[in-house]
């Protein structure tokens, strides 16, 4: 592979430079755009366009669109987490050793190392693999609007890689807990506080309860975490409160053990503790845990192999946030993640790309595809 690092950052600016969070449609489309047009002038692919509802446009891109399984599934997402307006304030930057930006190491560099892996490897190997690129545009807020289709896709699959950043230390990640979001919403009695308090009934007083028993429910032995995370209600200092909402983070190894945290939460609507507040349970997002199969350690050793042969330092890593490897690991697909390039500060104006990553994780990407062709 012939590379030269100005091409790379000046294909990667306009991917920076531009709004693409989460239901930003405009920037979803510009960025599904670019990604359209560069298969579109590699030979022998097909990009479908997958419409992801209230999240915009999905792109599915295959070598052999007819083949009933795929060889290898490549998954990466298009959205960031930055508000409207980032990419002005923040454009692409580079110094030395580092570029930086909104998006620039999660994830639009890692969808990038797709396309030049895609570009450069031997046609023979195209030919021997059924390969599918899946490139989803609302993966920051949970995968909601994608996840039936990626999880449709990946029961094809033999294995998925996940072109998410590598670790600031190189490290590749072979587990991710599960995560869930639950919005609490509690409507009481008001009444004034002052001249007739016993005919209230506070939803504040409620949801105080709520977060006493949900901080009981977490288990640090297992990994079982609960944070009641954001907290609201009330009108009034003098005002028995009528209104009030949480938001609960849940993050979890054991998916039998979340299900559990979650049938415990919904058996508590049905008994408040006052039984004159109403209390209603909305789950906003949801991943399950990607915890490693025998399958999946057959494929972490292709990846090692890969990597010693061409002198890459690499680890795994057990993460505690979510991706879209959640979602195909718990199919029984054997998935890997962090197969992108080099970065950190993740959702953050720190967020970094370390340059001299690049090559080495197209290279391995490169390698790992190769091997599996074999």
């Amino acid at each position: 592979m012939k590379f030269s690092l100005n091409e790379y950052l000046e294909e990667l600016r306009p991917l920076i430079n531009v709004d693409c969070g989460t239901y930003t449609l405009d920037g979803i489309e510009f960025i599904a755009a670019q990604f359209e047009a560069k298969f579109a002038d590699m030979a022998g692919w097909q990009v479908k366009r997958v419409d992801c509802g209230k999240a915009g446009v999905g792109l599915e891109i295959r070598n052999k669109p007819q083949a009933s399984d795929i060889d290898v599934m490549l998954v990466g997402h298009m959205d960031t987490v930055f508000p409207l307006g980032t990419a002005e304030l923040r454009p692409m930057s580079c110094d030395a050793d580092k570029a930086y930006g909104p998006g620039v190491s999660d994830m639009k560099s890692g969808l990038l190392n797709v396309v030049y892996a895609m570009r450069h490897l031997d046609p023979s190997v195209l030919d021997a693999l059924s390969i599918c690129i899946c490139m989803n545009p609302d993966e920051e807020t949970g995968s909601l609007d994608s996840v039936d289709w990626i999880q449709a896709v990946a029961k094809q699959a033999k294995q998925v890689l996940v072109a998410e950043a590598a670790r600031a230390d190189g490290g590749l990640v072979k587990a991710r807990k599960g995560m869930a979001r639950y919005k609490l919403t509690f409507d009481g009695i008001a009444a004034h506080a002052g001249n007739e308090p016993e005919k209230g009934h506070s939803a504040i007083t409620e949801m105080a309860n709520w977060v006493l028993a949900i901080n009981r429910m977490t288990n640090f032995e297992s990994g079982t975490t609960l944070n009641v995370g954001i907290v609201s209600g009330g009108a009034g200092a003098n005002i028995v409160p009528e209104h009030a909402e949480a938001i609960v983070d849940i993050r979890f190894w054991s998916n039998e053990e979340y299900d559990e945290v979650d049938t415990r939460l919904n058996a508590m609507i049905e008994q408040t503790f006052d039984s004159e507040v109403k209390v209603e349970l909305k789950r906003e997002a949801y991943k399950p845990s990607m915890v490693p199969s025998e399958a999946t350690v057959a494929l972490m050793e292709i990846v090692e192999q890969a990597a010693q042969e061409l002198a890459i330092e690499i680890n795994w890593k057990e993460a505690g946030g979510g991706s879209d490897a959640n979602n195909t690991a718990v199919l029984g697909v054997p998935t890997l993640d962090g197969l992108g390039p080099v970065g950190a500060g993740f959702h953050s104006d720190q967020e970094y790309l370390l340059l001299d990553s690049i090559e080495p994780r197209i290279k391995l990407l490169m390698r790992v595809i190769e091997k599996l062709a074999r």
